[in-house]
């Protein structure tokens, strides 16, 4: 019995030997006291090294100790780093981070976790909870951390200035993210690719690219994706959810980040210009792209058919080629698309709205790039050159085309009979041969013609040559 008085809970005597066997830590250890009568001065006595990583049961003078004093002894001593501990639990989880192990596994995408308390956190990124809602502007998040982030976003609260710019963020951690911008400073490397980033979630997401890996889930219609972003974006379509509208238009978007975008369609804003051409876009995403005009780059590959690309976007959307996935439905004809862009730009047929207006003659496009290849006829630019014979045009599309005169390339064939061509409008107008449909009529005559070319020609029969 004297010896169990001796051998005393240095953290008092509330907590039990009822841990799990896999929660023992490997090497314990900790400083104990030896007290002679209640009310006289402890003296402290390092602990007999046989009894290090025992539990130790607490006598009654200790247990009557004010809890301030109990809280304030750290007698679990971490042997890898010197960290101290007050209590046994808190030991085990700080030692996961020199062993690496991670006992928690999502079931459904295979993550491991140090802690359960982030297993639970994650798993809401599959089950899309929410339960933490912005009483300013109804935004819910997966936990209260980041909910008291966003919260600065309305009451202004911008801590941290950037030296370099002036620009203010919210936390400390956004600045210094942000700080890498100036450096240039790209520390995280893609061994795949070689690809560098600036932030690990970054090389995380682009990994997947690599991978094919998509563990966010839509519950709704089964889809999967790679990041939660475009998971919650792709939600969205379900709800037909969009919040943010424009003043200047009432347009309306599902994120802050596309109506920002959308506002520079107004405004003309184009804050990114490439060092090389001097050209400007109005997104940063924009402006990588293009840089590798230059620089001939095309990091991403498709493991079924070896085609590259210049984005990994482009390589996502590619691959519901060979998948066969068409997830965006039109509501109105029901016909599906397989990127949400097409859609938008099909739903204009519907609508017949032409949002992009050529401010020299005043005529309107549905898609913006229309608008871009009509201004270059009155700036009589042609920016797409043939390496083969010097040809230059004004559309990419019309230079991929013009190649294959050069190649002898005829990727499009007629079921029917099969002929081969080069584009897709040539096949077109082919197969019209075949279901002996003409939709081009002359007014004159009565005439049919299968292509509008056919029809312009024709048209010059009935012109009168004045003498």
């Amino acid at each position: 019995m004297e010896e169990m008085a001796r051998n005393r809970n240095p953290t008092g005597g509330d907590e039990q030997e009822n841990y799990n066997s896999e929660e023992q830590p490997q090497t314990l250890s900790g400083p104990t006291k030896e007290e002679k009568t209640v009310g006289e001065q402890k003296k402290q006595q390092k602990y007999p090294a046989k009894n290090q990583g025992k539990r130790v049961i607490p006598s009654q003078a200790d247990a009557c100790l004010p809890l301030q004093i109990r809280a304030r002894e750290k007698s679990y001593l971490c042997k890898e780093c010197g960290k101290s501990f007050g209590c046994k639990r808190s030991l085990v989880q700080h030692q996961r981070i020199h062993t690496g192990e991670k006992p928690y596994k999502c079931l459904e995408c295979g993550k491991n976790f140090v802690r359960r308390a982030h297993l639970n956190v994650h798993q809401q990124i599959h089950t899309g909870e929410k339960p933490y809602p912005c009483m300013e502007c109804g935004k819910s998040f997966r936990n209260g951390s980041y909910l008291t982030l966003h919260q600065r976003i309305h009451i202004q609260e911008k801590l941290y200035k950037c030296l370099q710019c002036g620009k203010s963020f919210s936390h400390n951690k956004s600045l210094a993210f942000h700080e890498r911008a100036h450096r240039g400073e790209k520390p995280h490397i893609c061994l795949e690719c070689g690809k560098s980033f600036s932030y690990t979630s970054s090389l995380i997401s682009h990994q997947r690219i690599h991978t094919g890996e998509k563990p966010y889930k839509c519950l709704e219609c089964g889809n999967t994706f790679s990041h939660s972003s475009t998971l919650n974006e792709h939600q969205k379509t379900h709800t037909r959810k969009k919040p943010y509208s424009c003043l200047e238009c009432q347009k309306s978007f599902s994120s802050i980040t596309c109506l920002t975008r959308h506002r520079r369609v107004h405004t003309g804003e184009k804050p990114y210009t490439c060092a090389l051409c001097g050209k400007n876009f109005s997104h940063s995403t924009g402006l990588a792209s293009h840089r590798r005009t230059h620089t001939g780059e095309k990091p991403y590959k498709c493991l079924e058919c070896g085609k590259t690309f210049t984005q990994g976007s482009h390589l996502l959307l590619h691959q519901r080629v060979h998948r066969g996935e068409k997830p965006y439905e039109c509501f109105e004809c029901g016909k599906r698309f397989s990127q949400g862009s097409h859609l938008t730009q099909h739903q204009r047929i519907h609508t017949g709205e032409k949002p992009h207006k050529c401010l020299i003659c005043g005529k309107s496009f549905s898609i913006r790039t229309y608008l871009t290849s009509h201004q270059r006829i009155h700036t009589g630019e042609r920016p797409y050159k043939c390496s083969e014979c010097g040809k230059s045009f004004t559309q990419s599309g019309s230079l991929i085309i013009h190649r294959r005169i050069h190649s002898g390339e005829k990727p499009f064939s007629c079921s029917e009979c099969g002929k081969s061509f080069i584009c897709g409008t040539s096949l077109t107008y082919h197969q019209r041969v075949h279901t002996r449909n003409r939709p081009y009529e002359c007014l004159e005559c009565g005439k049919s013609f299968v292509s509008r070319r056919n029809l312009l020609v024709h048209r010059r029969v009935h012109v009168v040559k004045k003498p």
